[in-house]
């Protein structure tokens, strides 16, 4: 196998891993082949070790090239977790830090997987490439609009490969399912309809604040939020359920969903969005809506979105999809595969295929492959960005009761200027959106 310097992966657009028989590496193999040279080696430095940060980076050690010589977390438990397992797989134990900014300014690190909360996604990737580093971020790529754009121009002007964790992306059905919609089958779409009823999400109930657990830096993992006592249930998995941290399930899973339309749809973003919702099915200290529904206007067609936090099953006893309804027939969408509905009297054959689940390492190879060829992965920070932009869109709707106007040309929202304060959260000081 030919060598190749880690200045070639980061810089030449040489040949990609799986020209180099590593892309499809199962796990299994990963332990059992001969020690990578030095200058082969990627070196990822993790930020965020929580579950989702700790399975992905399981994920990029499915590479054998890949080495983590350090990890960072604010709670310092989470980080060790992390140590561990790398230490477990054969790759060393890496540093463990609180502070990202320590992470970043390593030499001995060319990636930054970015996998935080939500309200820190947007100022570790910005400098990450600030620092001349790639980086793979967890999704949704931003906590407001204003950030989602900072960091695309911050990935512009350092000229790095900026990934968004919208797996989806990357998986073979789902893109099965976009060529049929583009391949004009199904006839002219002018609805389409997107749901998420998650019956396995329920309440948090209303804990009193307390003081933070030991080995946690809470000033930290607040950041740029907003200064608040410390509560059990705003920490770790539930911070997606406050708005001082991100957009409910709207944003949570409108990124994967809304995602895929834009993909199929060949289209950004909507020209307006309407929103209502609310808390009524669990009484508990959760901010954002347990039920929402938006009607998102694009030129020629109109999607429907409807989540439910405890809920049922949803479109078609679904718990979560996407419907493309065409004049001769219904494409339905989701993580378990794709069907096609013929509608009445329509010619269009019926038909379905099963869906491969979990693409995450396809999507992370797609990463690393790009890291290598310097091409714009298959979830580019842009696209995050709009699949981004979508459902912020719709939570801004809802915060203000108007319907929301968005001029795609000039990124702005149109005649009204209280929904325009939303567009950029403000920051906590001392820390700002720089990019």
């Amino acid at each position: 196998m030919t060598t190749t310097t880690r200045r070639q992966f980061l810089g030449r657009g040489l040949t990609t891993l799986a020209a180099g028989g590593l892309a499809a590496a199962p796990a299994g193999l990963v332990a059992g082949r001969s020690a990578v040279e030095a200058a082969d080696q990627v070196r990822v430095a993790l930020i965020g070790c929580g579950g989702m940060g700790r399975g992905d980076l399981r994920t990029f050690f499915q590479d054998e090239r890949v080495r983590c010589p350090v990890v960072c977390d604010v709670d310092d438990s989470h980080a060790a977790l992390a140590a561990d397992e790398t230490e477990k797989v054969g790759r060393g134990r890496p540093e463990s830090v609180r502070d990202f900014r320590r992470a970043i300014e390593r030499k001995d690190v060319d990636v930054c997987l970015v996998a935080t909360p939500d309200h820190w996604h947007a100022i570790p990737t910005i400098h990450a490439c600030q620092a001349g580093k790639d980086v793979y971020v967890e999704k949704p790529l931003a906590t407001s609009i204003g950030e989602g754009a900072a960091m695309v121009r911050a990935a512009r002007k350092s000229q790095r490969v900026v990934q968004v964790g919208t797996q989806w992306r990357s998986g073979s059905h789902y893109q099965e399912a976009v060529k049929i919609v583009e391949s004009g089958e199904l006839g002219k779409i002018r609805t389409v309809r997107v749901w998420a009823c998650l019956a396995w999400v329920g309440s948090i109930g209303r804990p009193a604040d307390s003081d933070p657990p030991p080995g946690v830096d809470y000033d930290l993992w607040l950041g740029p939020a907003p200064l608040r006592p410390f509560n059990p249930t705003r920490f770790h998995f539930n911070f997606r359920w406050f708005w001082d941290y991100a957009g409910g399930l709207m944003t949570d899973w409108g990124v994967h969903l809304i995602n895929i339309v834009q993909w199929a749809m060949h289209v950004k973003h909507p020209v307006s969005v309407a929103s209502t919702g609310g808390k009524y099915a669990i009484d508990d200290i959760q901010e954002t809506p347990d039920t929402q529904a938006a009607i998102f206007e694009y030129p020629g067609f109109v999607m429907i979105w409807d989540h439910q936090v405890a809920g049922t099953h949803g479109v078609r006893r679904r718990e979560h999809g996407v419907a493309f309804d065409g004049e001769s027939g219904t494409l339905v969408v989701d993580g378990a595969g794709w069907e096609i509905i013929p509608a009445p009297g329509k010619s269009l054959e019926a038909r379905k295929a099963a869906g491969v689940a979990g693409p995450r390492w396809e999507h992370v190879r797609n990463f690393l492959d790009c890291c290598r060829s310097r091409e714009r992965p298959a979830s580019d920070v842009e696209i995050g960005h709009f699949a981004t932009l979508t459902p912020h869109l719709a939570n801004i709707a809802l915060h203000t009761g108007r319907t929301i106007h968005w001029d795609g040309e000039k990124q702005e929202i149109s005649g009204d200027a209280d929904a325009s304060r939303l567009i950029t959260k403000p920051y906590r000081a001392p820390w700002k959106l720089d990019a």
